[in-house]
């Protein structure tokens, strides 16, 4: 919640609009009261991104070491997280043909070898995108997925900034870098924009090459 204040006073400090509704994604009550927190102040919905997401210490293991209640934990976040936003969200962007992204990982596209509700997850998220883009595609909603490699977050900076973590960037990261969350929020914004009214169910890597090489 304070994270997001400050993010909000930098957006009308700019020159811009913000409102802040912080909620458990999980919750499917206090998804509804986010959505109706942004309707109200702005009129309605052009554009969602479903970014939010965990790692779980005890879904970091092999998988027949991790508990159900871990495993279930990061599906709830996750993958629950990111249907509840698209399904109380579509109705107002169906108004106004908007479009939604949705934020997954690399982990959908290739065997990271941990996190087993994390992968199985992010797989969901890449498949619920395109069942959304084709289900509204009709009704003039556009929705695309962007997998992240390693990004420089909080949330994952230790596993960056360590000797072994910049030899692996070397060893599996053509660009041999970590993205910045500026970059994956400037994809984002693209696919959002009018410039990208032609891009629908589609899955976009965005990892320095990680995936192809």
């Amino acid at each position: 919640g304070d994270a997001a204040e400050d993010t909000a006073r930098e957006i009308t400090s700019a020159g811009g609009s913000a409102t802040v509704a912080p909620a458990d994604v999980g919750s499917e009550d206090e998804i509804v009261a986010a959505v109706k927190r942004a309707v109200d102040t702005f009129g309605g919905l052009d554009g969602v991104v479903t970014s939010a997401g965990v790692f779980h210490g005890g879904d970091l293991k092999p998988l027949g070491e991790v508990e159900l209640d871990d495993f279930l934990f990061v599906l709830q976040v996750n993958l629950a997280g990111t249907f509840l936003a698209i399904k109380h969200a579509v109705p107002h962007l169906v108004e106004r043909r908007g479009a939604i992204v949705t934020i997954a990982s690399t982990a959908a596209l290739k065997g990271h070898g941990y996190g087993s509700g994390y992968t199985a997850s992010k797989g969901g998220v890449a498949a619920l995108t395109r069942l959304a883009a084709v289900q509204y595609g009709p009704q003039g909603v556009r929705v695309n997925c962007i997998c992240p490699g390693g990004v420089d977050t909080p949330m994952t900076a230790g596993t960056w900034n360590t000797p072994e973590g910049q030899k692996g960037i070397r060893r599996t990261v053509p660009l041999q870098r970590v993205a910045q969350p500026e970059e994956i929020a400037s994809v984002a914004a693209f696919l959002l924009s009018d410039g990208a009214a032609d891009l629908t169910g589609q899955t976009i890597a965005v990892d320095g090459g990680a995936t192809i090489a």
